[in-house]
């Protein structure tokens, strides 16, 4: 060993910080933008069925998956995948906003669910909450 401190033996000082309790109005506030980042990922999966069904595509391009693929970099894959797992959030809101129940924030923790039945869905949502489990790591087919 070289002539330096030994690092396993360095002395570390630590400043402690206080950190105040939010006000009532700054949790609402916070309550607010963490749904915002729930809901942002599942309103591209609704923007994109609507850009979809509405074929707002056609102007620039033939298909909406090459409108897609230009426009966003999405695979015809990943853009389903989000338009797929916007139906399932939507389905999961009703029951979750009700009970303050946590939401969603990814595609891949709804993905396992979208063949489910909406009830089931809702059922499954809340029982892998209920036990911490990430849906996303029991999907076969996640990234």
């Amino acid at each position: 060993m070289s002539n330096e401190e030994d690092p396993v033996s360095a002395d570390i000082t630590v400043t402690s910080v206080e950190v105040s309790e939010l006000t009532e109005e700054e949790q609402r506030d916070r309550l607010h933008l963490e749904r915002r980042v729930e809901r942002a990922v599942f309103e591209a999966g609704k923007a994109l069925a609507e850009l979809r069904d509405r074929r707002l595509y056609r102007s620039t391009h033939r298909t909406f998956e090459e409108y897609c693929r230009d426009r966003f970099g999405h695979s015809r894959r990943q853009s389903y995948l989000l338009m797929d797992a916007s139906v399932v959030f939507d389905n999961l809101v009703e029951i979750c906003d009700q009970i303050d129940h946590k939401l969603p924030t990814a595609e891949g923790q709804v993905r396992p669910m979208t063949k489910l039945e909406p009830q089931e869905q809702q059922e499954v949502w809340l029982k892998a909450v209920e036990l911490g489990v990430d849906l996303a790591k029991l999907s076969p087919s996640a990234n």
